[in-house]
């Protein structure tokens, strides 16, 4: 792998603030985004096998349909409905952003028995919820992190519902 994007990676679990810029302003960051999102997939997959492993093929797919999804809802409340006067943002700027978040979910890989993978699974969402809102906040320029806490958790509930109603629809009773 390429050392800017491995290094990108370590700046991305560090919640460097510089790192969230940077690939907001990196068009050609996308696919790299989008590498991370699969490799955190992966990460989760294997630390979830003592599951099983009927969904480790199925999972990078379901990330990155729901990594565009989220990062479009993200944008739609963040940018047109609570804007600040200096947001200035788009789609591709909060799928970069949103995508190098997902890179402490890496930590999952060390979650291969059931003890370590309830640790590792919690540490693992804490640690990219917080990136989440450090790349909220930077994509769409916010000068309040309270705000792009409001964003990341109304775009967490309305994508929790839309998920839930699916689920019920498709899941046989």
């Amino acid at each position: 792998m390429d050392s800017i994007f491995i290094n990108r990676i370590i700046r991305a679990c560090k919640l460097d603030v510089g790192l969230y810029e940077e690939v907001e302003a990196d068009e050609s960051a996308t696919f790299q985004a989008a590498l991370v999102v699969v490799l955190s997939s992966l990460a989760a997959g294997v630390g979830a096998l003592s599951l099983g492993a009927s969904n480790f093929i199925m999972a990078p797919i379901l990330s990155l349909i729901s990594w565009y999804i989220w990062a479009y809802l993200v944008y739609f409340i963040g940018a047109k409905l609570f804007p600040e006067p200096n947001t200035k943002a788009d789609h591709g700027q909060l799928l970069r952003t949103i995508g190098f978040s997902s890179a402490p979910g890496l930590i999952r890989i060390f979650g291969f028995t059931p003890d370590l993978m309830q640790i590792t699974f919690i540490t693992a969402g804490i640690w990219m919820f917080v990136a989440m809102i450090i790349a909220v906040r930077q994509a769409l320029d916010y000068d309040s992190t309270w705000r792009a806490i409001g964003v990341v958790v109304i775009g967490f509930l309305i994508q929790a519902i839309v998920l839930i109603v699916l689920l019920r629809i498709f899941t046989p009773s």
